[in-house]
């Protein structure tokens, strides 16, 4: 029988990297999906942005349904409203279309809170940095595997073939978290908590900050954990289109961008966490990581038009700094969390730091709409991080002297 600790990091890892290929179809897609509702390219931020929206949504509310259902449980329905949206978001009709947007982000939220609560309590301690950031590479490890088969489906088959394709491994997903719900499950769920109630609950999103004041540094670090979300939304919402739009990039040419990033951040996710583990002071590391990674996305806006060797290697960089955070965050949080609320202090800071995950591409958006440069989006996506990762840095350094 595998240990626990085993078990508990290949559901949460199987589930993160299918959810994330099926979402990392949508910006791959996006001039597509935007022609056929009518709109702009840059509209695919919009789009982004609700995704984001339903993710807070139920990062503030699903707390309840988390200890109803049980972490891989909810999981399973997490992978069921990716599904049912990703259908929803391919239709050309305005109104459902964004219903399906943030049905696709209700169905991503499962996986920071259930994650987290079940590698905590499993993990061991002295790995734990290193077995959150191989459960978070699946974000980026579905994100490749979305930018090496999305170009050649749609070729293929056509566009509506392939959303069934990436509907199917979703539904697949479940199937395959099925073994892992005995030994998982069985110690969290069952409870009476009216769940469906609170996911509706204004209350519950006012309560969700109140356990961020647990420990001091918890709002700074939640504080870079948003700027830090603000830089990769920005990053996985407009590459493809900035490269398509830009720099005359096929849909295959653009789908390979977006695979060598994103296999960068497995290597860099699991890299970074191995080291984090070593070096220890997660906080210092991330505001480290952050200004560097603001000068990742500075380096591909001044290289771009380089030539492919020169772009390749950019967004290998980007993948490898800018998103390759995740696992040391999310370690972090846990580590800093009370243990009875680190299902809900991860939940709540991820919610914050979702807010920029919503914002920041509203705002690129709205960039690049009003000066048609993708350039200065980009840059003030790396301004910001580089103010936020100095400031962390300096409160970490003063908590480590104090």
């Amino acid at each position: 029988m595998l240990p626990l600790w085993v078990s508990a990091l290949s559901a949460t890892l199987l589930v993160q990297t299918i959810s994330s290929f099926a979402a990392g179809v949508i910006p791959l897609l996006g001039p597509i999906l935007m022609a056929r509702a009518s709109l702009s390219p840059e509209g695919i931020g919009y789009v982004s942005a609700l995704i984001t929206l339903g993710n807070c949504w139920y990062l503030a509310g699903g707390g309840p349904m988390l200890a109803h259902f049980g972490p891989v449980r909810s999981l399973q329905i997490g992978l069921a409203f990716v599904a049912l949206g990703l259908l929803v978001l391919s239709q050309p009709i305005g109104v459902a279309a964004l219903i399906g947007a943030i049905a696709v982000g209700i169905g991503l939220g499962p996986n920071t809170s259930a994650g987290s609560q079940m590698l905590l309590r499993t993990a061991p301690p002295r790995h734990r940095t290193l077995v959150f950031s191989i459960k978070q590479a699946g974000v980026p490890l579905g994100g490749a595997c979305a930018g090496i088969a999305v170009a050649p489906l749609v070729t293929s088959l056509g566009f509506p073939a392939a959303i069934w394709i990436v509907v199917a491994a979703a539904l697949l997903g479940i199937l395959l978290a099925q073994p892992f719900r005995r030994p998982l499950d069985e110690e969290s769920a069952g409870t009476r908590l009216n769940w469906l109630r609170s996911l509706f609950s204004a209350a519950a999103l006012l309560r969700s900050g109140a356990v961020l004041r647990s420990h001091p540094s918890l709002p700074m670090l939640t504080m870079l954990g948003m700027s830090l979300s603000i830089t990769q939304a920005c990053i996985t919402a407009f590459t493809a289109t900035y490269m398509i739009t830009r720099h005359s990039a096929s849909l295959a040419e653009a789908g390979l961008y977006i695979a060598v990033m994103q296999a960068a951040s497995v290597t860099g996710r699991i890299a970074l966490g191995w080291m984090a583990d070593r070096m220890g002071r997660g906080l210092r590391h991330l505001g480290v990581q952050a200004v560097l990674s603001a000068g990742a996305v500075g380096l591909l806006v001044a290289t771009a038009d380089q030539g492919p060797w020169a772009a390749f290697a950019c967004v290998a960089l980007i993948g490898f700094t800018a998103l390759g955070w995740n696992g040391i965050y999310y370690a972090e949080l846990a580590g800093m969390a009370p243990p009875r609320l680190v299902a809900d202090v991860s939940s709540a800071a991820t919610l914050v730091a979702f807010i920029g995950s919503i914002g920041g591409p509203l705002v690129f958006a709205l960039i690049v709409g009003a000066t048609g440069n993708f350039a200065i989006g980009f840059l003030a996506a790396a301004a910001q991080l580089v103010v936020f990762g100095l400031v962390a840095w300096r409160h970490a350094a003063q908590q480590g002297s104090g």
